[in-house]
């Protein structure tokens, strides 16, 4: 990590492509996360900045030939992805009826191996706003040649997270009954700064508090002249911890898990690094790696003093649920979900019902029926990501998905070890895995974060040293 591939400044197009995706997710996160309707338009608009820009940069030939060999493939499964959902707009599977109750959709007779689209305006929107995310975050692995630039746009969105964590603690700690301090009701108690989700925050944070981890080893190299305490990565350390509060603070159990993971894998990849630092800037290392356990354990107090009250009353919600799933012998709810869900996938496994259709298919699948109150069992998310994709693109086209981290993640596994960036890549694994049981993928700005930090740690891996992979002349 020492040194850039390139001496000369960032070119324009750098600078745009790092602009527009900054701008992009500094704008989602304090949109609700790009969970309210309204706000899907505009953030689609800025996405397609992005769709532009990877035009320009595959047309343009000066451009073009700046681009590392293998790229441009990293990209075609999403291309495949595109014309397939472009393709499936072209057979509806529901058609708008009108009665004298109002209006209702009623589902037509559709081969299960040809691409349809329950609403294809539904499914457009949704493939627009997934199309501009996609390649928004691509164009950094496209036109970035210089891995400062990469830090830029992750100190950047760091630090736009540490103002939302500041805003949402705040926002908490005064009992406000609202996001924005009351101005805008939330539908979920469990909402944290501007996200309505607290589970969709706490995916978030994982990304976020990654990134930060990442840059704060990057820069302790740079901090043993000036001292440790007096560089960016002391900073990055409180940066890190005030991060990391607000994730119990907001009341997510299984990101609090996550983040008890990250921690592990920042004291063990991170603090020899630190305590090596500290010891180029005086101290004895043996004595640093003490202080750092201390300072970890004090952090952890002070966590527990301002979120403990959280903690004890979700660990206590928690308790009552497993209590509940042994007396019933499963999941509850959440298997029927589960299981009403697959129904749902088996009747289209090839290409399933549609981006984004599972809200309006769901609802013929849904075996729940009303409690006492009478009140109907309303989903929108499948509450696993992963089994929401089958339903609504299919096995193809989450195959498709797949492939498309899997192509770039080979950077990964073809590099000394000692190189990896580690946080970024455990951030992106946790909130990968945890979508099996949740939704984090169902929040725009943790979609967006996803893929920001995934190409951000495949291109800083790729301009890390390996001179002999950029086409001659650059």
């Amino acid at each position: 990590m020492r040194g850039d591939t390139r001496g000369n400044a960032p070119t324009g197009l750098e600078l745009a492509v790092a602009a527009q995706i900054t701008v992009f997710l500094i704008g989602v996160s304090w949109a609700f996360g790009g969970n309210a309707d309204w706000v899907r338009t505009p953030i689609s608009i800025w996405g397609s900045l992005g769709t532009g820009l990877t035009l320009v940069i595959v047309a343009a030939r000066g451009h073009r030939g700046r681009i590392i060999p293998g790229s441009l493939a990293w990209a075609l499964p999403v291309l495949v992805l595109c014309a397939l959902v472009l393709l499936s707009c072209l057979t509806p599977g529901y058609r708008r009826m009108a009665s004298e109750g109002g209006a209702f959709l009623m589902p037509l007779n559709v081969p299960w191996w040809v691409p349809s689209a329950a609403l294809p305006g539904v499914t457009l929107s949704a493939l627009w706003l997934f199309s501009g995310i996609y390649f928004s975050a691509f164009n950094l692995a496209l036109a970035v040649r210089d891995r400062g630039v990469i830090r830029m746009v992750l100190a950047v969105a760091v630090g736009n997270a540490l103002v939302l964590a500041v805003f949402g603690t705040i926002q908490k700690l005064v009992g406000s009954g609202g996001i924005y301090f009351g101005a805008i009701r939330s539908p979920q108690d469990y909402f944290f700064a501007s996200f309505v989700y607290d589970n969709h925050w706490g995916a978030f944070m994982i990304l976020m508090i990654g990134a930060c981890a990442g840059l704060t080893l990057r820069y302790a190299f740079g901090s043993r002249g000036e001292g440790f305490f007096r560089g960016p990565s002391f900073a990055g350390l409180v940066a890190a911890s005030l991060l990391a509060v607000s994730v119990p603070l907001s009341g997510s159990r299984a990101c609090t898990l996550m983040l008890g993971i990250l921690l592990v894998v920042a004291l063990w990849k991170g603090a020899p690094k630190i305590a090596d630092s500290l010891g180029a800037s005086g101290a004895d290392p043996a004595l640093a790696l003490v202080g750092i356990l201390l300072m970890t354990i004090l952090a952890i107090f002070g966590a527990w003093i301002v979120a403990g009250d959280v903690v004890r009353s979700r660990a206590s919600m928690a308790k009552a649920q497993i209590a509940a799933i042994v007396s019933q012998g499963g999941l509850g709810t959440r298997a029927i979900l589960y299981r009403d869900t697959l129904r749902m996938a088996r009747e289209r496994p090839a290409f399933g019902w549609g981006m984004g259709s599972f809200p309006s298919v769901f609802p013929l699948y849904n075996s729940q029926k009303p409690g006492i109150d009478r009140i109907p069992v309303v989903y929108h998310d499948a509450h696993s990501d992963w089994l929401q994709s089958i339903a609504e693109i299919g096995c193809v086209g989450t195959l498709l998905i797949g492939a498309s981290v899997a192509l770039p993640a080979r950077v990964l596994f073809r590099r000394h070890v000692s190189k990896l960036p580690y946080f970024l890549a455990a951030g992106c694994i946790l909130v990968a895995a945890y979508a099996w049981v949740e939704f984090p993928f169902g929040n725009v700005a943790v979609v967006l974060a996803w893929w920001l930090c995934f190409f951000s740690s495949v291109q800083y891996l790729r301009l890390s040293g390996h001179a002999e992979m950029l086409p001659r002349g650059s």
